[in-house]
């Protein structure tokens, strides 16, 4: 099968309108411009009930290809749930907190925000890193020479004002194309 872009996935799957219980948020690489041929979408939930969450995700999904649904043992116990459509893999993470709160969305807007502030400098490393096989997170930390652990790294910065993401990829050799 052909893989189709990730919006059209999701609205051929309806996704969001069947998970709209669980105010769902598409994260991660593709909504980015950052996805390489093993990426896959991310939609990340609110599921303060896991069976609840569990129960719509069995019910919408899991007639889908490789459907697999798993509920972390550790933390807050989030159910994460994974299948294959139109060419991608898809990864449900419901999770207890509102999604504003989950270390997945506050990383994927970070991000965003030093994309915007980066530029097509900034994408195109970011993507060499991830063509080198790196994760999202440690490629930025890659891409600005940041030390440390690279999500850890990510939610510091996300309190940071524009200015002083500005000048952090400025140190990195970005620079601001808004300019």
């Amino acid at each position: 099968m052909t893989r189709c872009t990730y919006i059209e996935a999701l609205e051929r799957l309806a996704l969001l309108p069947r998970l709209a219980a669980f105010d769902p948020h598409v994260a991660g690489t593709p909504p980015l411009g950052l996805d390489v041929p093993s990426s896959d979408i991310d939609v990340l939930c609110h599921a303060p009930d896991a069976d609840r969450f569990a129960a719509a995700v069995w019910d919408a999904f899991g007639d889908q290809a490789g459907f697999a649904m798993q509920q972390w043992s550790h933390g807050e116990r989030p159910i994460v749930a994974s299948f294959r459509a139109h060419g991608w893999t898809i990864e449900l993470f419901g999770h207890p907190r509102p999604v504003r709160e989950q270390a997945g969305w506050r990383h994927f807007c970070v991000e965003r925000r030093l994309l915007g502030l980066g530029g097509e400098p900034l994408r195109a490393a970011v993507i060499a890193h991830r063509q080198a096989g790196l994760k999202t997170e440690p490629a930025f930390a890659a891409a600005l020479r940041t030390g440390g652990d690279p999500y850890d790294t990510l939610l510091a910065l996300e309190q940071r004002s524009d200015s002083d993401l500005a000048n952090l990829l400025a140190r990195a050799g970005f620079s601001d194309e808004r300019g």
